[in-house]
């Protein structure tokens, strides 16, 4: 066990003393609109952070983007020799959107009962994004890391980052270490591997006609897409940890007409590059091959996440942030999920990734989300110890 030096134990105290402020932004985050389409929302979630860091004397920059929530950037200047290059920052993420729609946070203010706290994006990631503020401060109050700090709250990583992916591309470039803070596992689980995914969107297209009268002369679009459906399914394979879902149809002009169109969104999930071309190759053939005579598909993806991989540097860096969280009491463990991220992004340009690392929470995306209250602090200590120990 290392020993704690008077930096390190200030830093600890000073987050400490605060956990009645990080739960007051959080109920100020919690209770604003942020569904990922909504970017007024969003945008304001960002200036309630801004306002928070700013006031802290931190410097903060908007990248504007018209359709999503602006990435905001903040920074911490660090107290070493680092420079302005490839490996020199530490960078810390977290995405302001949620899957709710608007008007969640009057149907489900935030509270606290028996511990827990409640509301829409409580742990997936508004007391994510709370906890990076609240170490950004800490640092620039009691002064920097060894490296600068790079804080980027982003706007649309619910729905792939069609805007955020080559902003976290890019700064993760410059990144000797990347924690990604979306909520920390119950048990204490931080997150080594993710799968990646690609959800895509396909229409089929057949013919109308009288189901009646004219029957012979239709070709139905749905039993097209049904036939697909089961093929697409049958591309699952669980033992490599690929799994095909058709989660969403529709289709058809009314009950009794042979229908003319039929669509449904497929989600792709798998571990490696390799399991991807294999599935996506099986997927684009069955969008080629038609079932039925004289009907046809196309198929437009619409995001898609890419898989976070354990390599030996991110082992190391999971191994350092462990030795840390076990010196402070709260013992951490790893372990792969089938959820994405934006962590996948920071990962594949070569950045050294660990991801869900905020405070604890499950059942995320659901009216019972909740947050564990009091992960809030040692999560915050255990990455500030970490930061200053890189």
């Amino acid at each position: 066990m290392a020993e704690r030096n008077g930096g390190e134990q200030a830093m600890l105290e000073w987050l400490a003393d605060r956990r009645g402020a990080m739960l007051s932004l959080l109920e100020t985050l919690v209770n604003t609109d942020g569904g990922s389409y909504d970017k007024e929302g969003v945008d304001k979630v960002g200036a309630h952070l801004r306002a928070f860091l700013e006031g802290h004397g931190i410097a903060c920059e908007s990248v504007p983007d018209s359709r999503f929530g602006d990435a905001l950037r903040a920074t911490v200047a660090g107290n070493g020799t680092a420079g302005a290059g490839a490996n020199s920052t530490i960078l810390l993420m977290g995405h302001r959107d949620t899957v709710f729609p608007k008007g969640e946070p009057e149907r489900r203010p935030f509270r606290i009962e028996n511990g827990r706290a409640y509301g829409p994006g409580v742990a997936d990631m508004k007391a994510g994004l709370v906890m990076n503020a609240f170490v950004l401060a800490a640092f620039k109050t009691l002064g920097g890391a060894r490296a600068p700090l790079v804080g980027l709250f982003t706007g649309d990583e619910e729905i792939a980052s069609p805007f955020s992916r080559t902003v976290i591309e890019n700064e993760a470039r410059r990144a000797r270490a990347v924690f990604n803070s979306e909520p920390g596992r119950p048990g204490n689980g931080v997150v080594t591997g993710r799968k990646g995914g690609v959800f895509m969107k396909m229409e089929v297209t057949g013919k109308a006609a009288h189901s009646g009268a004219n029957f012979k002369d239709g070709v139905s679009a749905i039993e097209e897409l049904a036939r697909k459906i089961s093929a697409l399914h049958a591309l699952t394979d669980l033992d490599k940890g690929t799994t095909v879902n058709v989660g969403l149809v529709s289709g058809g002009q009314t009950v009794n007409t042979v229908a003319p169109w039929a669509k449904c969104e497929i989600d792709l999930r798998f571990v490696t590059p390799a399991d991807r071309a294999r599935a996506m190759d099986g997927i684009r053939g069955i969008v080629a091959h038609s079932f039925v005579p004289g009907t046809s598909a196309i198929l437009q993806v619409a995001g898609e996440f890419l898989p976070l991989v354990e390599t030996p540097p991110a082992k190391s860096l999971f191994d350092h942030y462990a030795a840390c969280a076990a010196e402070l009491g709260a013992p951490i463990r790893g372990e792969f999920t089938g959820g994405c991220a934006d962590s996948g992004f920071a990962a594949e340009v070569g950045a050294t990734t660990i991801c869900a690392v905020g405070p604890v929470g499950g059942k995320a995306h659901s009216p019972e989300e909740y947050l564990e209250v009091d992960t809030m602090v040692p999560r915050a200590q255990t990455l500030a110890l970490a930061i200053m120990r890189l």
